[in-house]
């Protein structure tokens, strides 16, 4: 086994990260706002002892990722809602990456059932030395078996200690060369399903609710010098939000100091991702490391 693969601690993290996707799964979120998930969900993680390995990520509808809750956020959960409920649990920042889709109108089960199954599908198949591409054929055919459409723009990834995306992406369509699993390796899949009536893409918003460490050069300001290592020790080089840095600096200084980050790229934001035609949106995902024979899902329900 690879030394830098802690195969403990990714099975730790998923079963944390796994516990609290099934909580999430079967909850009422009608009426509530996604400030109280995020803050719900990613309690739920600090309380079975890991750390949060990105802010817990609430998109809804047509937004497909990256939304989180701002301080005090106001949306609320409607019955009409399909909400994707991304998150990540990390144990000395060996991450489980997990989402579920929980959707109350019945018109759009199809979707979310179409993401699990493609999961599913792509989950029964894995071993090391399976190629990437082999996986995306899979997702993409169970999608369209079921008259959905793949997002071909979003992918799965690699996983590596204190890195969410670590280089080697899992495409949600068939696309040609790509590589091969390796054993003992950390992945996430995760299938994005929209309707017929969608483009099969996405875009970027204008909302940058989450961000990220590029670099600790110093930027010659105090305070964001002080911000800048608030981070590295808080979060490492993984995705923080602006609400877990309300508590040192008032809102208001806090969003001046990263915008002085970002102006000098020691942090980088990311924008929401909407899918181009505003179609609904579901999401399935599992973190996975692939053995000789097999694979080990970390994030597999208890």
């Amino acid at each position: 086994m690879k030394k830098n693969v802690q195969l403990d601690e990714y099975i730790k993290a998923g079963k944390i990260a796994a516990e609290v996707r099934e909580i999430v799964r079967v909850k009422d979120w009608i009426g509530k706002s996604v400030y109280d998930i995020c803050e719900e969900v990613e309690g739920e993680i600090k309380k079975r002892g890991a750390k949060c390995a990105f802010p817990v990520n609430a998109s809804i509808n047509e937004i497909a990722a990256h939304y989180t809750a701002e301080p005090n956020d106001p949306i609320t959960i409607k019955d009409t809602d399909m909400v994707k409920i991304d998150l990540g649990a990390q144990i000395n920042g060996y991450i489980a990456d997990t989402a579920v889709t929980v959707c109350y109108d019945a018109q759009f089960d199809g979707l979310v059932q179409a993401a699990e199954e493609a999961l599913g599908d792509a989950m029964s198949m894995i071993k090391a030395g399976v190629k990437a591409s082999d996986i995306g054929r899979t997702i993409e055919t169970t999608i369209k078996q079921r008259g959905y459409k793949p997002i071909a723009n979003l992918s799965g990834h690699s996983l590596d200690q204190y890195t969410i995306h670590a280089g080697k992406s899992i495409p949600n369509i068939w696309s040609i060369g790509g590589f091969s699993l390796s054993e003992n390796s950390a992945y996430a899949c995760e299938p994005f399903v929209t309707t017929e009536q969608g483009g099969g893409f996405v875009r970027n918003g204008q909302i940058k609710n989450i961000f990220a460490m590029n670099s600790r050069k110093k930027t010659k300001n105090p305070e964001a010098d002080r911000l800048l290592d608030f981070i590295w020790e808080k979060f490492n080089m993984l995705p923080f939000a602006l609400r877990w840095i309300t508590k040192e600096w008032d809102e208001k200084q806090a969003k001046e100091l990263l915008d002085v980050l970002i102006k000098k790229k020691a942090i980088q934001a990311y924008p929401v991702l909407i899918e181009v035609n505003e179609q609904r949106v579901a999401q399935a995902e599992h973190t996975f490391i692939p053995l000789e024979d097999g694979v080990t899902v970390t994030t597999k329900a208890p």
